[in-house]
């Protein structure tokens, strides 16, 4: 799998450390929560709201440099539209690595 890389960020904050930080702080703080309101969503069969988590989460994906995990998430947000849950194992896998990856920030 894909790991999650600053590429996007250092782009974006053009040398701006600061900048830079207060991005990761702010993925940092986010992430977790929107990942919980997935599973309590999922885990309720809410599974348009799980969507509509999951496209807040591709945000994240796609800042964290991950493409393949971007595609996977799209796919996801759109099959639990139509309530299917087929690659509910790939999405959360992703969302495993992102945890881990923030971690060592």
């Amino acid at each position: 799998m894909e790991q999650p890389n600053q590429s996007y960020i250092d782009n974006l904050s053009g040398g701006d450390n600061a900048f830079k930080k207060q991005l990761i702080t702010i993925i940092k703080s986010e992430f977790p929560e929107e990942k919980e309101v997935y599973y309590n969503n999922y885990n309720a069969k809410n599974f348009k709201l799980a969507a509509d988590i999951v496209h807040k989460l591709k945000h994240k994906i796609s800042i964290l440099g991950l493409e393949k995990s971007y595609e996977v998430a799209a796919a996801y947000e759109n099959s639990l539209l139509e309530g299917k849950t087929d690659q509910k194992e790939q999405f959360e896998a992703v969302l495993t690595t992102i945890t881990n990856y923030l971690k060592t920030l």
